[in-house]
């Protein structure tokens, strides 16, 4: 049966017209969907690293049907594509490529119903990725909330953050955004065409998990992003600050040296493959090296160090974390699930330094029934991605202009034997309403469409209306939305913590 369906003909879309040509998508369960839809020329040759362009227009009809190419991955070459539990390719997902500026539509209708629009940013760092993972599936959330949903492809790593103002000069003045100009050019697609695919250009939210919710906070700077989206929300991904230029140009030395060019068309004529493998090669945490840089004029200054930037001040935004994120990443230590206290106090001064002692006692009182590994993983997530959340949030909420937002997800998944309990990306198939399409990574049962249930519907609501159904963040409550199978409101959630990292 599932043979006969993926041999079925697709029931094509009309052709909807764009700025940059007609496309055709297809109709499927209720939706019309469009898929690859290119929103920018390829940046190869001697444009890769500049600004995206516009892409050459056509008049023919372009089929929709089919993701669009990947970026490049961190350190691999085209067609080579890493996985994990929290980003697999979708089926038929094509080979990585730098020709790789594509977007995807969900919409319930290609009519002048003026529907929320929901774009959403995936995750992976600034190094890996795509908006095309099988996940981040764009159909139920818009059947379930009558929302119009939009998935990105972008430059990443060394292809979109190879800072070379110092090295070549103007013309390259803004290499080291490059990916973030692929984000704000998919922004301005969706402006100019939303409205043809049944959206409102006027009600846009951006979201994002990890990577992305780091690249939600970096629009919320830009002065090129404002009054292209109208509401964030940053899931386990605060971004506080961007690179400083002195650190990116270090980097780019490095490489530079070592694959022995010294002109920008040098630069230009190495393979993809030479150049991704030799990017990761120079000094660094790869995850690091390649990120966007705070030049002074596309990322002025960082969004929220040492306070929020003033230029989105308007705009909501909803933020929170997982309980225990970094299981996730510790899961393949050799001796996860046996740490000794050792290890713990090793976690905790590499997450808290002097704060160390402190951090720890505060967690074991949180959580008296942590074992020694989830207490090592406790301390690198409220030193990492907590606190930083809190600091984003609280920080928002003093420029006293539009509201904050802050969630916690405490449901914990039972899959890896429960050891993860509720890991860094797990919320993103219940943001999504995609369970079905995540069962590897939430378990069986009932319980997890439960806990998506109540996100899904918090987001629309957030998308809607700015409100996603709870009081706002403020110092005085530092009111807590934590989702779990019976959510409920917390004021100050784990104080002793922040009380500790504050």
């Amino acid at each position: 049966m599932a043979d006969d369906l993926a041999l079925a003909p697709l029931m094509r879309t009309d052709p909807v017209s764009t700025s940059n040509g007609p496309v055709r998508g297809y109709r499927e369960d209720g939706l019309q969907v469009f898929k690859g839809l290119r929103y920018g020329a390829p940046p190869t040759g001697l444009e890769r690293f500049k600004p995206p362009r516009p892409p050459e227009p056509w008049t023919a009809p372009a089929d929709a049907v089919a993701y669009g190419a990947p970026a490049i991955q961190s350190g691999l070459g085209p067609g080579e594509r890493g996985s994990s539990v929290g980003d697999p390719p979708a089926p038929g997902e094509p080979d990585c490529s730098e020709d790789c500026l594509f977007l995807n539509v969900w919409t319930p209708g290609l009519d002048p119903a003026r529907r929320p629009v929901m774009v959403w940013l995936h995750g992976g760092g600034f190094a890996n990725g795509s908006g095309g993972a099988a996940m981040y599936d764009g159909g139920a959330l818009a059947r379930r909330g009558e929302v119009v949903t939009v998935t990105v492809n972008h430059r990443l790593n060394v292809f979109g953050y190879l800072h070379l103002a110092e090295a070549f000069g103007p013309d390259y003045a803004q290499s080291g955004v490059a990916g973030m100009l692929d984000i704000v050019q998919a922004l301005e697609w969706v402006r100019d065409n939303i409205e043809a695919f049944g959206g409102d250009p006027d009600n846009v939210t951006i979201f994002g998990e990890s990577g992305g919710g780091w690249k939600v906070s970096l629009l919320l700077a830009m002065p090129s992003a404002r009054g292209l989206f109208h509401k964030a929300a940053i899931q386990s991904g605060p971004g506080l600050t961007a690179k400083p230029p002195e650190a990116a140009a270090k980097t780019t030395r490095a490489l530079l040296e070592a694959l022995g060019v010294t002109t920008p068309e040098a630069l230009a004529a190495v393979p993809t493959a030479v150049l991704s493998k030799a990017s990761v090669a120079v000094p660094g945490e790869i995850m690091r090296l390649y990120t966007p840089v705070r030049d002074g004029v596309a990322i002025p200054r960082d969004p929220f160090e040492p306070d929020a930037a003033a230029l989105n001040a308007d705009v909501p935004v909803l933020i929170g974390t997982n309980k225990d994120e970094t299981t996730l990443f510790l899961l393949g230590h050799p001796r996860f699930g046996h740490f000794t206290d050792e290890d713990v106090a090793k976690l905790a001064r590499d997450a808290a330094g002097e704060k160390a002692e402190a951090l720890l006692a505060a967690l074991r009182e949180a959580y008296p029934d942590y074992s020694p590994t989830h207490l090592g993983a406790a301390c690198q997530t409220a030193a990492g991605m907590w606190i930083g959340s809190v600091r984003l949030a609280e920080r928002k909420a003093a420029l006293g202009a539009a509201p904050a937002y802050m969630y916690m997800l405490t449901w914990e998944t039972p899959v890896a034997k429960g050891r993860l309990r509720s890991p860094h990306a797990v919320e993103i198939p219940l943001v999504f309403d995609n369970v079905e399409k995540a069962r590897n990574f939430v378990g069986r049962g009932d319980e997890p469409q439960k806990v998506a249930d109540q996100m899904s519907e918090a987001w629309l609501a957030f998308a809607r209306t700015g409100d996603p159904g709870w009081p706002a963040y403020e110092p005085t409550h530092r009111t807590t939305k934590m989702f779990d199978l019976e959510s409920r409101i917390e004021d100050d959630p784990l104080r002793e913590v922040r009380a500790v990292l504050n």
